[in-house]
């Protein structure tokens, strides 16, 4: 299992003993509004698990994960991936290495690639365990790792809008001033809550899911109005009572991801509207993500 195109660096199984390495990459990574990753994170990660979307990651093989190190024996980046039965792929689960150090990246996607042979290989397509829902690599934050890839014959798709807010002085549930206009049920997948807002005679005209707080962390998951009662300002007061909700949850800030990839004239999946309205309601995008393809 030894790479022997850049330099000295080795590659070998990932083992109890490198737990502490690996969550200190992690942890460089680590973008605003994502929690620190903890063992039992990393745990779940290594067995391929999540709560959210599981059943992407029930479709796979058990993933490998494997780190790089040093001749002194210090680990330099780790890579997670695994085969997927239904269509033969492969894919780069979650990768980890020193952004300002290129060669390592480049060792762990030509690592992963001649493990994961000849086939095609799809590379940060859903999240892991490690983050709160990052779907996508955060290209302007992790440079080094989106040029190892394009430059092993990988394609980026832009995909993702990550988007972030602070709660800190947003009034919660309990204040007078907030107005409940949505109803509020809690939901498993993902663990959190579900707000639909209805007409007098029960018509569904909006709707939002939000994650339950993860170390101060909510996430906003979905949030749309019925394009027949656009107009009438409800999708900024649904807005706000899920930020009233979240803070009297315990949040403490909000994130959200956007897909940008909605076909022309689609109006149930159209971000124009929907971006208008988060970036006037404070959120500020912190960066995009991308997914990847190689096809032999």
């Amino acid at each position: 299992m030894a790479i022997t195109t850049v330099g000295a660096l080795s590659a070998r199984p990932y083992a109890a003993g490198d737990q502490d390495a690996v969550l200190a990459l992690v942890e460089a990574d680590r973008l605003p509004g994502q929690p620190e990753a903890t063992p039992v994170m990393l745990a779940e990660a290594l067995a391929g698990r999540l709560p959210v979307h599981g059943g992407w990651w029930a479709e796979l093989n058990q993933p490998r994960t494997d780190v790089i190190h040093d001749p002194s024996g210090r680990v330099r980046g780790v890579v997670s991936y695994a085969t997927r039965p239904g269509d033969g792929a492969g894919l780069i689960l979650w990768l980890h290495a020193e952004e300002e150090a290129r060669a390592v990246a480049e060792a762990l996607v030509g690592h992963a690639l001649g493990q994961l042979g000849p086939r095609t290989v799809y590379a940060f397509e859903f999240a892991c365990a490690l983050t709160l829902g990052l779907e996508g690599l955060p290209v302007c934050n992790r440079p080094a790792t989106r040029r190892a890839l394009e430059a092993a014959g990988f394609t980026g798709r832009d995909l993702w809008r990550y988007i972030h807010r602070g709660l800190l002085g947003v009034p919660n549930v309990a204040d007078a001033r907030v107005h409940r206009i949505a109803d509020v049920t809690e939901c498993a997948d993902p663990p959190g809550w579900q707000l639909d807002l209805r007409e007098t005679d029960g018509t569904l005209v909006g709707e939002a899911t939000l994650g339950r707080p993860v170390d101060g962390t909510g996430v906003l998951w979905w949030i749309s109005t019925d394009p027949a009662h656009r107009g009438r300002g409800l999708g900024r007061r649904l807005l706000r009572q899920c930020f009233a909700h979240l803070a009297a949850e315990g949040a403490r800030e909000v994130i959200a991801y956007v897909d940008d990839d909605a076909p022309p004239g689609n109006l149930e999946r159209d971000r124009l509207a929907a971006n208008r309205l988060y970036d006037s309601m404070g959120f500020t995008e912190l960066d995009r993500l991308w997914s990847f393809t190689r096809r032999p």
